[in-house]
């Protein structure tokens, strides 16, 4: 009985905002143009074009209050699926449902008038976008005090430096107060005050329970603020998941470790914990096998069981753990002291030049800090069948108390081809231990002095 009050009560919740059902797009691709106009006209009777899939099958639910960010490499149909969502696309095929009202910050100033002052434009936009004169009259000093252009405001849009463009647009298409937002890549104009204020503009909506729909290449970003995100490539929907597990995934994408699932692409991607029907490439078998194996070399302190791991296995990494300044295996470390990682790998191939990674991440999945040993210039030679290294990272803990987790890699250039060897994410986790928290992610050990004037 209580299972079922539970169920009831989540359906309850899980109210669909945007509801995209089996979405095709595709477009006619031509070698010249020519070939578009003898096809249009009936000339010929060749086939000219070739199809591609924008979007193959795409199925998605984003429900009321929820921010999902949607990622992927370029190409992947990112900005397709938030134009067909807005309506600026139709799709080929498939149904896409919105219930509410949206704004998007897709192309800043898109509708624009280039002769009109700042003012008109305002006007222009709001009018457009279904507000009345009044209503926009209403919006208006908020909108100039956000967009913070001055006098400029009654001078032709034409006359702007893009700084000043992107701020008004920002500004008109951020305050009508929406019931979904609409992100692409969008967040990162003007300077760094201005960079601010949008973002404080974006906590301001999710705390108001606004449903957020966003693109952005910024995985930091994608961490912080999603509760859910989409993972697209070359059309297809790899698989959804929590922002760290499809951060995860993005980057095996990003280096062909993975497989497009089969038909419309609704396959997940495989998971650590037993995963869906989707397929990540290994040379090496299970994406868990290293991590939860009983290999007699690998320490156990701190150790994830279910680290991810992929890799062509061609150098592996066979042990990894952490000591504190006295040199003794720990996973708490006091802020302020020195620490280091150890890392052990075996090389079973020759490798060119391998590039030994740490990299540092907090519970939200944002990587907070890294390094490597091609940027620290610290090992330029290959490693040989049979060979042995034991890499060490040693650094001072500047950041503040709490949990992190600590990723490990080796990585390389075959030629002009990046390869990766063996990665491991989240596979250790260490505990800063501090008296004294500043504010931010690590301290920046300042000196104050406070003295009487003279």
């Amino acid at each position: 009985m209580k299972d079922r009050e539970t169920k009831i009560q989540v359906q309850e919740v899980d109210i669909p905002a945007i509801e995209i059902k089996d979405v095709v797009k595709i477009y006619k691709l031509y070698d010249r143009a020519r070939d578009r106009v003898k096809e249009a006209l009936g000339l010929g009777r060749k086939q000219s074009h070739k199809l591609h899939y924008a979007l193959n099958g795409v199925s998605m639910n984003i429900y009321r209050g929820e921010t999902v960010g949607i990622i992927g490499t370029n190409g992947s149909g990112k900005s397709t699926i938030l134009k067909i969502i807005t309506g600026v696309l139709n799709p080929t095929a498939g149904e896409v449902h919105v219930a509410g009202r949206i704004s998007a910050l897709l192309e800043l100033g898109a509708g624009f008038n280039m002769e009109y002052n700042g003012i008109e434009n305002v006007y222009l936009n709001g009018t457009m976008m279904g507000f009345t004169d009044r209503e926009i009259a209403e919006k208006l000093p908020e909108i100039l005090e956000f967009a913070d252009i001055g006098d400029y405001v009654n001078q032709p849009v034409k006359t702007y430096s893009s700084g000043m463009f992107v701020r008004l647009a920002f500004a008109v298409a951020i305050n009508i107060e929406p019931e979904i937002l609409i992100v692409d890549e969008a967040l990162s104009v003007g300077d760094v005050f201005f960079q601010a204020k949008c973002y404080h503009k974006f906590e301001e909506f999710k705390k108001l329970g606004k449903t957020i729909v966003f693109v952005s290449h910024d995985l930091s970003i994608i961490s912080k603020y999603c509760d859910r995100v989409f993972l697209l490539n070359k059309g297809n929907l790899l698989g959804e998941g929590s922002p760290k597990e499809m951060i995860d995934a993005y980057k095996r994408v990003l280096v062909g470790q993975y497989e497009v699932p089969e038909g419309k692409g609704k396959q997940g991607l495989a998971s650590d914990a037993g995963g869906t029907d989707g397929q990540i490439n290994s040379a090496s078998g299970p994406d868990t096998a290293g991590a939860q194996s009983t290999n007699p070399e690998r320490h156990t302190v701190g150790v994830n069981p279910d680290a991810q791991e992929y890799g062509t296995k061609q150098a592996e990494i066979t042990d990894y753990y952490i000591t504190d300044e006295r040199g003794i295996q720990a996973m708490a470390i006091l802020k302020g002291s020195r620490f280091t990682m150890h890392m052990r790998v075996r090389f079973h191939d020759h490798v060119p030049a391998p590039i030994f990674a740490l990299s540092v991440k907090n519970v939200l999945g944002i990587e907070i800090t890294g390094t490597n040993t091609m940027i620290e210039k610290a090992f330029l030679e290959s490693g040989e069948p049979g060979q042995v290294k034991d890499i060490t990272f040693t650094q001072k803990m500047t950041l503040q108390g709490g949990e992190y987790l600590l990723s490990l890699g080796v990585t390389g250039y075959n030629g002009d081809t990046f390869e990766v060897y063996h990665r491991l994410y989240d596979v250790m986790e260490v505990t800063v231990v501090s008296d004294k928290d500043t504010v931010g992610y690590y301290d920046m050990e300042s000196e104050v002095t406070v003295t009487d004037a003279l």
